[in-house]
């Protein structure tokens, strides 16, 4: 029996139409939501067009003003050239190696569950013990990565401590997090991909190249997706691994949008300014889920 003939007569018994039954059961859920997310970003906006209340003065009307001085802030604009660099270079790299890891273990070989354990682990870990690994890998001269430069005799680099190197330097460990974690996904669903689909492929000769290209990789698209909206917007929310790693230094090389944002709301105590750059980061958000929902979901595969 569904779902829609069991509430029905519920509904009737308590003498109230079924839209309004439904809308009474999801109220508790909708109430949730619009406490904790659709009200703060209301506050946010709200916020973002009044001055900050500061020496007594109570906060004033100022429209765009703290937008059009987010143009004229070096800082924030190094900051969101930082997050789109950190975004382009993460996404790509963090999905492809999430597809490679899948497809390496979802064959049925001798210790594949501990080879999937061991790419999964990486995402388990809290980021405090991520990055004193990682710190420990980049530490100058006593680091692991400067131990092997000094095995083939060349010199040392300060990963984090160079503004050249250390934003890519964030970027690998965030990488190698979350491939992991996307590697599930990818694995779930070549599980339910028709084996049949295999089995005729190879009776017809096709070599696993020509079956990826033409078979695996429409039939994935859906939860590559999926996973790309999550990449995207991990990567415009990532601020504990700087935080932990750089503190958004050297020169602010390290600055990430929303990084930058928490410390202008909880060092500075500026507020207002805040509030603008997290509306900028809201639309960012927003643009990337409308490309995902309007554009891409258009061309996925369903099974």
């Amino acid at each position: 029996m569904s779902t829609l003939h069991t509430v029905a007569p519920i509904a009737r018994n308590k003498g109230l139409s079924l839209p309004l039954y439904g809308y009474l059961l999801i109220l508790p859920a909708l109430g949730l939501l619009l406490l904790f997310t659709h009200y703060p970003a209301l506050a946010t906006v709200w916020e973002s067009v009044f001055s900050a209340a500061r020496g007594g003065h109570p906060a004033h009307f100022v429209g765009l003003d703290n937008y059009r001085a987010l143009l004229d802030d070096d800082t924030f604009m190094l900051s969101l050239r930082n997050n789109l660099l950190y975004a382009v270079i993460t996404i790509p790299l963090a999905v492809g190696l999430a597809l490679m890891m899948a497809l390496a273990v979802n064959r049925r070989l001798r210790g594949n569950a501990l080879v999937r354990a061991a790419f999964f682990i990486p995402s388990l870990l809290p980021m405090v013990a991520i990055a004193n690994l990682w710190l420990f890998f980049y530490t100058p001269q006593l680091g692991l990565l400067n131990q092997l430069l000094s095995f083939f005799s060349l010199p040392a680099v300060n990963w984090l401590g160079e503004p050249g190197t250390a934003l890519y330097s964030l970027m690998v460990v965030s990488v190698w997090r979350e491939a992991g974690f996307f590697m599930i996904f990818y694995l779930a669903a070549l599980q339910q991909i028709d084996p049949r689909l295999a089995e005729a492929a190879e009776i017809e000769g096709a070599s696993r190249a020509y079956f990826f290209r033409r078979i695996q990789w429409p039939l994935l698209m859906p939860t590559t997706l999926f996973i790309l909206i999550n990449a995207s917007m991990n990567a415009f929310r990532i601020v504990d691994q700087v935080i932990a790693m750089t503190n958004g230094g050297p020169d602010n090389s390290t600055s990430l949008l929303l990084f930058y944002i928490y410390r202008t709301a909880f060092s500075f105590w500026d507020l207002p300014s805040a509030s603008a750059m997290t509306v900028v980061l809201l639309v960012i958000l927003g643009a990337i889920a409308l490309i995902k929902f309007n554009l891409l979901d258009k061309r996925a595969h369903y099974q």
